[in-house]
């Protein structure tokens, strides 16, 4: 009798041991089946365009099979060939079927270059297109674009920045910095990312390191002493001798 109860006693264990097996493998799928998914984004921009032209900017957003219908943020950000500085932003129409739009005109010749900043499921891409509008000739000066040839040759092929400029910040309240890196269109990962913070004359800045998180998203905090304009340049580097760097100004109230 007593070998019949521990036969079963053991079968009873062994059953609830299969069980919670079970469940973890389950578990354990569904999460490797979570990270193997991805935030796409097919952004289609004609290749040309004449000036005064109505132009549809138009991005296809997924997640894995999935179309995103409630992305958190889909923005264009658009300016002309080596004056990005001087950027307009356009948010989007979302159709609720994964299709986000926006549609701009040109006023004058020249090569455009665009991001469609997407932010959905705790991810973010920013994939990259240029148009050419008219004859794409700016009418710029010939030492004019040459220094902006230059400066576009200083920057790292297939390197893509995107610094969340923060809104609202209060002198002595912590600020998170927020920077998005892609290289060829995929998250650029373990790289070095500091942001050197302060008055534009003065001759020592502070330092923040800051940390990956989510795939080429790097963050940090700083509080800002006083109010007034400071100064950020984001510096990156990596393994294979990336060394870009990006300015920006910060505004600060009390």
């Amino acid at each position: 009798m007593k070998k019949i109860w521990m036969f079963i006693a053991v079968a009873v264990l062994l059953f609830i041991t299969a069980c919670g097996q079970g469940e973890t493998n389950e578990k354990d799928t569904a999460a490797s089946e979570e990270e193997l998914k991805e935030l796409k984004v097919d952004f289609k921009v004609p290749e040309s365009a004449e000036t005064g032209e109505n132009v549809e900017l138009k991005a296809t957003v997924t997640y894995g099979e999935e179309k995103v219908a409630d992305a958190d943020e889909v923005v264009f950000e658009v300016w002309e060939k080596g004056n990005k500085d001087d950027s307009t932003k356009l948010d989007a129409t979302n159709h609720e079927d994964g299709t986000y739009t926006a549609k701009i005109t040109f006023e004058k010749d020249g090569v455009y270059e665009m991001y469609a900043h997407t932010t959905a499921r705790e991810l973010h891409t920013m994939p990259k297109k240029s148009i050419t509008v008219g004859s794409g000739d700016s009418g710029q000066t010939e030492d004019t674009s040459e220094n902006e040839e230059h400066a576009d040759q200083e920057a790292a092929e297939g390197f893509d920045l995107h610094f969340m400029e923060p809104e609202n910040v209060i002198a002595g309240e912590e600020t998170e910095l927020m920077v998005h890196l892609q290289m060829d269109g995929n998250p650029l990962e373990e790289a070095s990312v500091r942001y050197e913070i302060g008055r534009k004359d003065a001759k020592e800045k502070e330092w923040v390191d800051a940390k990956e998180g989510k795939a080429g998203e790097y963050t940090g905090s700083y509080a800002f002493t006083d109010e007034g304009k400071y100064q950020l340049i984001i510096h990156v580097e990596n393994e294979d001798d990336l060394h870009e760097h990006e300015e920006y100004e910060i505004a600060v109230t009390k």
